[in-house]
């Protein structure tokens, strides 16, 4: 076992080092399978929690471990609720799986603090070239690439085909299609008995900055504990359009601001709002849950005065350092995140494969059929954001953004209030 200074997370204490080093027989960071005989399994610890999911999950573990037999992975369930602090109680017990499947933006502090393999000279490079650099970027530490990156969504304007065209409205075709639109739909589409959108704001911040990305919104400037904020016009313009929409134009329903983006869906299900802004995955929902006579589309990405970029988290998958098996376990990932299996998984997902190869696999199969067309257009603007890299973000997201956009949408304060409110509680945060 490696002895490390665990300084963000702090999951040791300096006494239990000690008493782990004289116990421990690990060699750590091993991985020299050239001298091992006996067969091995390795752990792969899983947070897919959808049936069909966990169905290709299982599906691709089980052709890895019919070609390899004297190297099998075996899966572990685990839900995502909770799993940041097991992964902390893992870690800390020496007891953290070979394989681990998380998210970039809370993989990332694990990765700084010394818990995860560096994956780059794992990846051969046409799998580099398959996945753009910017998703790429988001699971970059220090120069090292510390994770496979697998399934990302975006946020997308679902739409009520045939309210759209009672109301005269010509449906965007393009590869995108901007916020002026947006809100000229939505204008043409309110009367008295419908709303032009519903959009659930109940938890605003992620959408504000991904969307913020496109008026090259980005919020912070530098990484760590040296990021500082950066609250101007551009991270001021997602909630500045939505408040002008909801508050002047009076086209978006003001109870769905309250609302989570699946409660929504009520709402647009009942054809008294034309579109709705849903996380990509909502596709999947709709295509089981929505009423046989809703002719329901998906329109193209929202673009911005700068770009159409919105911020990729992929899901991702590790290894662990400590992990007796690194060589194999990053030749595993491979073999899970190759464009076939996660084309599978994607589709099961209903999320946006990372790699080029996967989504021209979904294109192929799908025919671009139940909104498939324009959300696969939406992964070509997905990149890195500049708050993964910011220790405190998590803590200034809970206790200052959400609270501020929330009262930024219940009227209690403007935007120039917004703006301040941001910056002072992040001098707060970051003492």
């Amino acid at each position: 076992m490696k002895l490390r200074v665990k300084g963000a997370l702090g999951l040791i204490a300096a006494s239990s080092l000690l008493l782990t080093a004289c116990s421990s027989s690990n060699e750590g960071n091993g991985g020299n399978e050239g001298e091992e005989t006996a067969p091995f399994t390795m752990t792969f610890q899983s947070l897919s929690d959808q049936p069909g999911a966990i169905a290709a999950t299982e599906e691709i573990v089980a052709a890895w471990n019919e070609a390899n037999a004297d190297r099998k992975v075996e899966i572990v369930p685990a839900g995502w609720d909770g799993v940041y602090d097991k992964l902390v109680t893992q870690f800390n017990g020496d007891s953290a799986p070979d394989i681990i499947h998380y998210e970039a933006a809370s993989i990332i502090p694990f990765a700084a603090d010394g818990y995860i393999a560096d994956l780059t000279e794992h990846i051969p490079d046409e799998v580099k070239s398959d996945v753009d650099q910017g998703v790429w970027d988001s699971v970059t530490v220090d120069g090292k690439i510390i994770a496979a990156p697998t399934e990302m969504q975006s946020y997308m304007v679902f739409a009520n085909k045939k309210l759209l065209e009672e109301a005269g409205v010509e449906i965007p075709t393009g590869d995108t299609m901007s916020w002026d639109q947006l809100r000229e739909m939505a204008q043409k589409t309110t009367t008295a008995d419908q709303f032009g959108l519903a959009w659930g704001l109940k938890s605003p911040t992620a959408t504000f900055m991904s969307l913020g990305l496109g008026f090259d919104g980005k919020y912070f400037e530098g990484t760590g504990d040296d990021a500082t904020i950066r609250i101007g016009a551009g991270e001021l313009e997602v909630p500045k359009r939505i408040g002008e929409m909801a508050f002047t134009d009076k086209t978006i329903d003001p109870v769905s601001l309250t609302q989570s983006g699946s409660e929504v869906l009520a709402t647009f299900y009942g054809g008294k709002a034309a579109m709705t802004v849903q996380g990509s995955f909502q596709a999947a929902n709709m295509v089981k849950d929505a009423p046989a006579d809703l002719d329901w589309i998906v329109l193209p990405p929202l673009e911005g005065t700068t770009s159409a970029d919105q911020a990729a988290n992929p899901q991702t998958i590790s290894v662990n350092i400590d992990s007796e098996h690194v060589d194999a376990a990053a030749e595993f990932v491979m073999f899970f995140t190759s464009g076939e299996n996660m084309a599978k998984l994607n589709q099961a997902d209903a999320l946006i494969p990372a790699s080029k190869s996967a989504r021209e696999v979904i294109a192929t199969e799908t025919k671009g059929e139940d909104g498939w067309d324009m959300t696969l257009k939406s992964g070509n603007h997905l990149t890195s954001a500049p708050f993964l890299f910011v220790n405190k973000y998590t803590q200034w997201k809970e206790t200052v953004a959400t609270p501020a956009f929330q009262k930024f949408l219940a009227q209690e304060i403007d935007i120039d209030q917004l703006g301040t409110e941001l910056n002072a509680g992040w001098e707060q945060v970051s003492r």
